[in-house]
């Protein structure tokens, strides 16, 4: 696949990308954030699938390069022998499965006589399990390297629990690219259609509802808990690989921390257990002794050298989410303060910045599209954050005589709201207010809509570049430079994208000739120059030659309008430091 960046007489501009001819004319248009921190965490087969899903019949095409040590989603995926590419999300620090879709091929099943597992008769009380249920998700991926196109479906299954109101929690990553939904209830025979309201990647959490009223006979919904204490005993249920009826396992709280979200590449507040949580649990509850439901299992950490460790999403999360939703009508995901971080452990580096107490983290760089890039400067000290003090490990105080990850006051907040930053510039100590917000992604771990945007002008075919398209086709083949680009730059404004020449057409018309019209500059002064006239008129052909809908997605399909603002960008060297959403990154910088 050619692949080349897009520039000068093919700009990019907001999340629209405009083509500029030399003559004058109606300008083309095209609208145009990385993704490979899945630490294996999706319950849905889709391109990344996530270690522990389980598929029926499908030949999967695995991407090369895997870490051994994996954390992953719990889905299970049945793909009813159905031919595709299954590439579960993967992190680039670590290596966590989502705990999702789980598959059905008998050739692939693998007992673990050190997952002990208990039958619900041995529970205290078993009545709440009849809230939990099975999802049966179709799903249909887009093909990023056709984007007008979608691969073939395949089915997954995975777990959800009733919340009441007609309503049930489950893995985003159990009803990725979702096409039809339908959840089952214990003991009953019938599968009922479930409607997707509402789906938070970078949490992992996604909102259902059923409209059958005889879904919801004698039903009665989970009752939420508080944060467990370590060591608490923790009950994970669900449907997991190894039958079909429901399954139950038991361990206790190991740690609770800012943990790496596979599915989303964020980082917020995860319950580590020990409980054994296999593909298919994705989306069930962990429940405590008081048989209250304290948080969402989600992804496993998979090594050679570890066993038995899974992860739960508490429910402050939960309710986070919830919140947002009910808020907005809709999800607008976790802020964040969109800095870079680096801790003060150092006393001669404190000194140096003239900070006198042994606090504060260093503020190294400010993405451009962050609301704390009107009052943070590089070399501000964040000494307190709403008048919490920050430690020069980036840690803050937790419950009684614990410690988190600073980012965990960020994710107490919700988007648009306001903090206050104490921080020492040049010595001197103020305060500062700053609106948090999500952040924004050069390039996207996940595409919104669905389907990737694209334009096809003369047999060149344009498409923004995502974590989804480099994954799909392989880190080797996109090339050093723009893989680079991908890693390493910040979006100057949002809705700032890559835009890549992803393949010609073959046709006549977009050979190379002289005294052409409709220009095309690309990085390192490459230029391709076509005939507007002939180019217009060829286009039709090339759509019928190649069975394409449309030339472009529907997206794209409104007058662009240039805007001001989105002129002024500066260009910007951002140096080598790696761009990832891992809160603690390889050379000791935090992503806040």
């Amino acid at each position: 696949m050619a692949m080349a960046v897009a520039n000068c007489c093919f700009s990019v501009v907001t999340s629209t990308v405009k083509f500029r001819c030399c003559v004058p004319s109606q300008p083309y248009l095209a609208t145009s954030q990385h993704s490979i921190a899945s630490v294996t965490c999706k319950a849905v087969v889709n391109r990344r699938r996530r270690p522990g899903e389980h598929k029926e019949g499908v030949s999967q095409k695995k991407s090369p390069g895997k870490s051994k040590d994996k954390r992953s989603s719990l889905h299970d995926e049945d793909d009813d022998g159905i031919s595709g590419k299954r590439n579960a999300g993967k992190s680039q620090s670590m290596a966590f499965k989502s705990s999702g879709t789980q598959r059905k091929n008998k050739k692939e099943f693998k007992f673990d006589m050190k997952e002990q597992q208990f039958e619900p008769q041995n529970l205290k009380d078993a009545a709440f399990l009849d809230a939990v249920v099975k999802v049966y998700c179709t799903h249909t991926e887009p093909d990023y390297s056709l984007p007008w196109q979608k691969q073939r479906q395949y089915t997954s299954t995975g777990s959800a629990f009733m919340i009441g109101n007609g309503k049930l929690l489950t893995n985003a990553h159990c009803v990725e690219y979702y096409t039809q939904v339908k959840v089952k209830r214990r003991g009953d025979d019938t599968k009922y259609v479930a409607k997707v309201l509402a789906r938070g990647v970078d949490c992992d959490i996604a909102l259902l509802s059923v409209e059958s009223e005889e879904f919801w006979e004698g039903a009665e919904p989970l009752k939420f808990g508080h944060l467990p204490r370590l060591q608490d005993a923790v009950t994970v249920v669900g449907y997991p690989l190894g039958g079909d009826t429901i399954s139950v396992t038991k361990g206790v709280v190991s740690r609770i921390e800012v943990t790496s979200y596979a599915h989303g590449s964020s980082d917020l507040l995860g319950i580590q257990i020990d409980a054994a949580i296999n593909p298919g649990n994705s989306g069930g509850p962990a429940f405590n002794d008081q048989g209250e439901c304290i948080g969402v299992a989600f992804q496993v950490y998979r090594s050679e050298e570890v066993e038995n460790i899974g992860y739960v999403i508490p429910t402050t999360v939960v309710s986070h989410f919830l919140k947002d939703y009910e808020r907005n009508e809709k999800y607008t995901g976790f802020p964040s303060l969109g800095v870079m971080l680096q801790k003060l452990e150092n006393p001669a580096l404190r000194a140096c910045l003239k900070v006198r107490s042994n606090e504060g983290v260093l503020v190294r760089r400010v993405e451009p599209t962050a609301d704390a890039n009107r009052v943070l400067k590089e070399g501000d000290v964040i000494v307190s954050f709403d008048d919490v003090h920050v430690g020069c490990e980036g840690t803050v105080p937790f419950r009684s005589n614990e410690r988190i990850a600073f980012r965990y006051l960020i994710s107490q907040k919700f988007a648009g709201d306001e903090a206050e930053l104490g921080i020492i510039r040049a010595g001197s100590f103020m305060k500062v207010q700053v609106v948090l917000n999500p952040r924004v992604h050069l390039v996207p771990y996940h595409v919104d809509g669905g389907q990737p945007s694209y334009i096809i002008i003369a047999g060149l075919v344009f498409t923004p570049l995502s974590e989804p398209l480099i994954e799909e086709e392989c880190e080797g083949s996109i090339g050093l430079k723009l893989l680079a680009k991908s890693r390493y730059s910040l979006a100057r404004f949002k809705g700032e994208q890559i835009v890549i020449l992803s393949q010609v057409l073959a046709n006549e018309v977009n050979f190379a000739c002289k005294n052409r019209y409709l220009v095309f500059e690309f990085e390192d002064n490459y230029l391709v120059v076509l005939e507007r006239e002939a180019a217009s008129a060829c286009s039709s052909h090339i759509l019928k030659d190649y069975g394409i809908p449309s030339e472009r997605s529907s997206d794209l399909s409104e007058p662009y309008v240039d805007s001001l603002e989105d002129n002024q960008a500066v260009d910007q060297d951002f140096g080598n430091s790696t761009v990832t959403n891992l809160e603690v990154g390889f050379d000791g910088l935090l992503w806040t």
